[in-house]
């Protein structure tokens, strides 16, 4: 049974960092994509970044050259470095890892807050 926890969030000043982490435990899948998804109060819940398994990324409009994500194929561990936060990136943080077959898998989410 695949797990998928999430570690990082916390609250942070505008204008400050932080990095959340992603490992998908549990088998031997690997996984053909790796990302983020976040859902802010009252809004759907929309892609952040992804990763994908021959290194390829894509970002949000709205967090391109401020977030950057990563990930160490040998762990199954997925990275958002978020930089220059903004009170607008406030949002429950998802991860999702999506197998070669076409599932997806995701974490319960962690609260990230921005505010000063």
């Amino acid at each position: 049974q695949v797990q998928v926890v999430e570690s990082g969030g916390g609250l942070v000043q505008p204008g400050g960092s932080l990095r959340l982490s992603c490992a998908a435990s549990g088998g031997s899948m690997w996984f053909n994509s790796m990302g983020w998804y976040r859902q802010a109060p009252g809004k759907q819940r929309e892609l952040v970044a992804a990763i994908f398994s021959g290194g390829r990324t894509t970002y949000a409009d709205s967090v391109k050259g401020r977030f950057t994500v990563s990930r160490d194929n040998a762990k199954n561990t997925v990275y958002l470095q978020m930089n220059s936060l903004k009170p607008e990136d406030t949002a429950v943080f998802y991860c999702n890892a999506q197998s070669i077959g076409g599932i997806a898998y995701w974490g319960q989410g962690t609260q990230v807050t921005v505010s000063s």
